[in-house]
C-alpha cells in the first residue's frame, strides 16, 4: 500500500493542474455567490397605488436582504423581457402575483418572503374584522408586536446580518462539496487508466495484495479531496476573515463521512464505465445534478417539490450539507449530527462494495 501511495503522490506531485483549477474555481464561485448575501437584493415591483398596497411597499422595505423597487407595469414587465431581472411582483391589498424568466434560487426566496407576509398580513385582517372591538383588538396588536406575550431572547432570533451571514455559509459549503467531487475523481480515474495501460495486471502479479492496492488509491483519493476542503476553509476564515460561528474546527471531523461516500461514489462510477472518456462524460452529469437536488446550488429548505425532496434523500451532497449546518450554524448536539453522519457512511458502504465488485468482473 505504501509503495502505491509513494507512486501516487509522486505522479501528484508532477501534475496537480487539476487540484489547483478545481479548487480556483471553488474558491472563485463561493466568493462571489457568497459576497453577493451581504448586499440586498433588489426586486422591481408595481401596486394598484391603494393606500393599503404603499403601507405593505414600505413594510415590505424595511427587509435588510430584499429592496422592492416601485416601476411601472410595463417597466416590470420590460426588465424581465431583457433579462435585466429574474423576478417582479405586482403588490395589491390583498393577493401579490410574482412574474418569473425562470424558477431560480432568489425567485424561490422572494416568493417565501411574500408568503411569509401576506400569511401574517391576513391573519390580523382575520382577527381585527371578527373582533368585537375593532380599536380594541388593533391597540392589542400593536401592543403584542411592541411587547411579545412569550418574550423571545437574543439567542433564539437571528438578526438579518446573522441570516445573510448563513447564506454565506450555504453557498461556501454547498461549491466546495460540489467541486471536491471533481478533484477526488480526477484520482480515482487512475485506475481505469492503469487498468488500460496493463499497470493494474502488473500490480497484481506483484507481492502487494488486491487489498493493498484498492486501499492505497481510496487513502490517497480521500486525502486529496480533505486536503482541498481544509484549504478552502483555511482560506475563507483566515485570509477573507469569515467567521465560522466559533465551530471552524469541527469542519475537521465533519467533512470525513462525505468524502469517504464520495471516494465510494466515484469508484461505483468507475465500475459502471469502460473507458475513461465514458468516466469523463458521466462525472459533470452526476456532480451537476446531485449539487442541484442536494442544496449545493441554494437552500433545500426552499424546495417545495415532493418529488425533488424524494431524491435528495440518495444523494451524499444531502447529508453533507445538513451535517455543516448542523455542526457548523446550528452548532446541533453530537446525536443530531450522527444521524446524516451516519446514513453517509451506510451509502459509502453500500456504494463501496459494489463498485469493487463491478471493477473486478470488468474487463477493460
Amino acid at each position: 500500500m505504501n509503495a502505491v501511495l509513494w507512486g501516487k503522490c509522486k505522479k501528484f506531485i508532477r501534475k496537480p493542474s487539476g487540484f489547483i483549477i478545481t479548487s480556483l474555481i471553488c474558491i472563485v464561485f463561493a466568493y462571489l455567490v457568497g459576497i453577493s448575501s451581504f448586499t440586498k437584493v433588489e426586486v422591481p415591483i408595481f401596486t394598484d397605488q391603494s393606500t393599503k398596497a404603499n403601507n405593505i411597499l414600505k413594510d415590505l422595505n424595511k427587509s435588510e436582504s430584499y429592496s422592492f423597487v416601485s416601476y411601472t407595469e410595463e417597466e416590470v414587465k420590460e426588465q424581465l423581457a431583457k433579462g435585466e431581472a429574474d423576478v417582479g411582483v405586482s403588490i395589491n391589498a390583498d393577493t401579490y402575483t410574482i412574474f418569473k424568466i425562470a424558477v431560480t434560487a432568489n425567485v424561490l426566496m422572494v416568493q417565501n418572503f411574500l408568503q411569509t407576509y401576506y400569511g401574517y398580513m391576513l391573519k390580523e385582517d382575520a382577527l381585527l374584522n371578527n373582533a368585537a372591538d375593532k380599536e380594541e383588538a388593533k391597540r392589542v396588536l400593536i401592543s403584542n408586536k411592541e411587547t411579545p406575550i412569550i418574550p423571545v431572547s437574543n439567542e433564539q432570533t437571528l438578526s438579518e446580518k446573522e441570516a445573510t451571514y448563513n447564506q454565506s455559509l450555504q453557498s461556501l459549503f454547498g461549491f466546495t462539496l460540489f467541486f471536491c467531487i471533481y478533484t477526488i475523481s480526477f484520482t480515482v480515474i487512475e485506475i481505469l487508466r492503469d487498468k488500460q495501460n496493463g499497470i493494474w495486471d502488473r500490480f497484481i502479479l506483484s507481492s502487494t495484495s488486491k487489498a493493498q492496492i484498492y486501499l492505497g488509491h481510496l487513502v490517497f483519493s480521500f486525502f486529496i479531496g480533505y486536503a482541498q476542503i481544509i484549504m478552502i476553509f483555511l482560506l475563507f476564515k483566515y485570509g477573507l476573515n469569515i467567521d465560522f460561528n466559533g465551530n471552524f474546527y469541527l469542519v475537521y471531523v465533519l467533512i470525513i463521512p462525505y468524502l469517504f461516500s464520495i471516494v465510494a461514489l466515484t469508484i461505483l462510477l468507475t465500475g459502471l464505465v469502460k473507458t475513461p472518456s465514458q468516466f469523463n462524460a458521466i462525472i459533470p452529469l452526476v456532480s451537476v445534478s446531485f449539487a442541484m437536488l442536494g442544496g449545493a446550488y441554494w437552500p433545500i429548505e426552499i424546495v417545495t417539490s415532493k418529488v425533488m425532496l424524494l431524491l435528495s434523500k440518495f444523494i451524499p451532497i444531502t447529508y453533507g450539507m445538513e451535517l455543516l449546518k448542523k455542526g457548523i450554524i446550528e452548532s446541533a448536539s453530537w446525536m443530531d449530527i450522527m444521524v446524516p453522519a451516519g446514513i453517509l457512511c451506510l451509502m459509502g458502504t453500500i456504494m463501496l462494495g459494489i463498485g469493487i465488485q463491478l471493477i473486478e468482473k470488468r474487463h477493460v
